[in-house]
């Protein structure tokens, strides 16, 4: 049976993306540093595992290979998908803040890879997707850290790709749109909805389950000829420049 690890799995995406892979026979642990959020999910999952654990701390990684390993004895897929947000301005953004983003969106996923890398290949290589944004592929307002943290974490999908693929490592990223999650709902205005909306050749936002699927595609035996690839999930917001709403508005008035 195909094993999977999931970082920040207690919610959102990586919660959806253990679903998905549960409902597709595999076993799934789960990790988070959120203690509350972590049992609450585990109480709508029966057989996963959960791990306690804060993917930027080298401790609480090595820990981790530890359970995983005495867990199920082999890893098939490992998703690093925790990652946190922090927006505004350049100059009001502290090297504190700074540090946080990068400490949990880059080093987590560089030290879960590379602790992971052994018991990964150990079985003829698996797979590993990394979760970056859009906010990595197109710049915007009020994203220093966490926008250069996800085109950094791009680069490192890349790395790792040519490295680790000689051990039968795949290595890939999903680089999700506007998601409706919960979060995103409560804090986006109805003004950035409708820009959002405007900016999205399918003019809606994405699903946690839609991202879910695109990164179970990649950790299964059909993308297994796939890597070093950044997959936008994101409505097409990448492919379209300026002036969409109005291309739409001259379409409806012909």
């Amino acid at each position: 049976m195909k094993t999977a690890l999931i970082t920040g799995g207690a919610r959102g995406i990586g919660l959806a993306t253990a679903k998905g892979l549960l409902s597709e026979g595999w076993q799934v642990a789960i990790l988070d540093r959120d203690s509350d959020a972590l049992a609450d999910a585990l109480t709508n999952l029966p057989g996963v595992i959960g791990l306690d654990a804060d993917v930027s701390v080298p401790a609480d990684v090595e820990r981790a290979v530890e359970q995983v390993t005495e867990a199920f004895g082999r890893l098939d897929g490992l998703v690093n998908n925790a990652g946190v947000a922090d927006f505004g301005p350049i100059r009001e953004t502290t090297f504190e803040r700074w540090q946080r983003v990068m400490q949990t969106n880059l080093d987590g996923p560089f030290l879960m890879t590379q602790a992971f890398t052994d018991l990964l290949a150990a079985d003829g290589g698996g797979a590993v997707v990394n979760i970056t944004s859009i906010s990595g592929l197109r710049a915007s307002t009020l994203r220093v850290a966490y926008g250069t943290s996800k085109a950094a974490l791009a680069q490192l999908t890349l790395q790792q790709a040519a490295e680790l693929g000689e051990l039968g490592i795949r290595v890939n990223a999903v680089a999700p749109g506007p998601v409706a999650t919960k979060l995103a709902m409560a804090v986006h205005s109805p003004e950035i909805i409708a820009a959002y909306h405007d900016a999205l050749p399918l003019n809606r936002y994405g699903k946690e389950d839609e991202i879910a699927a695109a990164v179970n595609f990649l950790l299964s035996d059909k993308a297994s000829f796939i890597t070093g690839q950044i997959l936008a999930a994101d409505g097409g917001f990448e492919a379209v420049g300026i002036g969409l709403p109005a291309l739409r508005d001259a379409a409806q008035d012909d």
